[in-house]
């Protein structure tokens, strides 16, 4: 096996040797069998664009259900010091401990790590099942703050001493009426990490090309936190990028050749809007959870979280972790059963952080070929009149196959 080498970070960019050392989590429940189709897909695709030239060297590290098993520690030291040493990993589905412990092993990895960027790319494949009738024109990428609101985890339990004291102390000093036997959380939402997340959606659009940034918010309403939020995200782009964006106002929403648009959404609208007229938004920059509820609702509309792939990354520093966005489904463990295609197109994504697009290109091409010749898992399977129903392990097979086929052909 080739020696492998660390990604490093250097002057805003990554520098990534032929044979980089890369972790992996397979996950709890469904994740082994994932994990194993999703390591069979992007291996070939390396191997046929480049043979001995480039190779993942996979290292696999602990978290979840199987690090407690082996170690008594739901996430152990040494996952997240494997993590910061190799800079880029990728992740299955993980347990989390119900009742106590560790509130979410998701949530603390990116904290710990800070990778306040969850970035969710969700398309139609022709052909995969869809509940709307226009699936193709939903085409965003969302950026969600990954950090901080709601999901900071700053609450107390109702009826405890501490929660009391709160109460008392928000009446005595501020007048808030809040009731004696609530629970009580704090929905932190701060300048520089709006800003930043906000530049990197930017950066994002600027780079692909994108039409427009939105921010979705419920300002009308928070208008000290999500309200701020807004402000913030036009603060940034008035600031960073005045000759490339133009605000809605400004423009009238017809942007001129060249320049980005930039607007604002209340969130329940947009919910409603990205039913009716998806193809008017492209990237989406929002809180945590407004985010976690736009990403698995617009997921629903292509396919569903088997088909959406999810990064968490830090754009200042490289630091970046890929994941199937879906949870462990344990009834399926072992079947070799379920779809693949989230983890396989987070793969993707990690491939295109270290700059070999090419590999994820060909995936992508591969996959979409897949589901236009109806062979597929069962989820997509019961759904296509006239499907055949196969593996995950025969998908991913299925997925290299049609690699292979589109590389003898020149197509890459």
């Amino acid at each position: 096996m080739a020696e492998g080498k660390i990604i490093s970070f250097n002057e805003g960019a990554l520098e990534v040797p032929d044979f980089p050392i890369i972790p992996f989590i397979e996950g709890d429940g469904i994740g082994p069998d994932i994990w194993r189709a999703t390591r069979v897909v992007v291996d070939s695709s390396v191997n046929i664009l480049w043979g001995e030239k480039r190779q993942i060297i996979w290292t696999e590290i602990l978290a979840g259900e199987k690090a407690y098993n082996h170690t008594g520690n739901w996430l152990p030291p040494e996952t997240l010091e494997s993590l910061r040493t190799y800079r880029v990993g990728i992740k299955g589905p993980l347990t989390t401990p119900v009742g106590g412990g560790i509130r979410s092993l998701n949530v603390t990895l990116r904290q710990k790590l800070d990778l306040y960027a969850c970035v969710r790319p969700i398309k139609h494949f022709p052909g995969v099942p869809s509940p709307i009738r226009e699936p193709r024109k939903v085409n965003m990428v969302v950026f969600r703050e990954n950090t901080e609101d709601v999901y900071a985890g700053m609450e107390l339990k109702q009826g405890t001493e501490q929660a009391m004291a709160l109460i008392a102390y928000l009446r005595n000093n501020y007048g808030w009426e809040i009731p004696a036997d609530a629970g009580i959380g704090i929905k932190p939402i701060s300048r520089a990490r709006s800003r930043r997340l906000v530049k990197a959606a930017l950066e994002h659009a600027i780079k692909q090309k994108r039409k427009s940034v939105t921010l979705v918010h419920k300002g009308n309403i928070q208008k000290f936190t999500e309200g701020a939020f807004r402000r913030w995200g036009y603060e940034i782009a008035e600031e960073l990028y005045p000759d490339i964006t133009i605000s809605y106002d400004q423009c009238n929403g017809m942007p001129p050749e060249g320049k980005i648009l930039i607007k604002d959404a209340i969130a329940d609208i947009f919910f409603q809007q990205a039913l009716t007229r998806p193809d008017e938004f492209d990237v989406i920059a929002t809180t945590n959870l407004n985010g976690d509820y736009i990403s698995d609702a617009l997921a629903a509309q292509v396919g569903g979280v088997g088909m959406a792939p999810g990064a968490n990354i830090n754009y200042e520093n490289g630091y970046a972790l890929f994941e199937a966005t879906h949870g462990t489904a344990p009834k399926y463990a072992g079947l070799d059963k379920v779809n693949p295609s989230s983890l396989i197109l987070s793969a993707c994504l990690m491939l295109e952080h270290i700059g070999w697009e090419e590999a994820a290109r060909l995936i992508e091409e591969a996959l979409a070929e897949a589901f236009l010749n109806k062979t597929v898992t069962y989820d997509l399977a019961r759904l296509m009149p006239g499907a055949t129903e196969v593996s995950c392990s025969k998908f991913a097979e299925i997925v290299c196959e049609n690699m292979k086929k589109a590389s003898q052909l020149n197509l890459f």
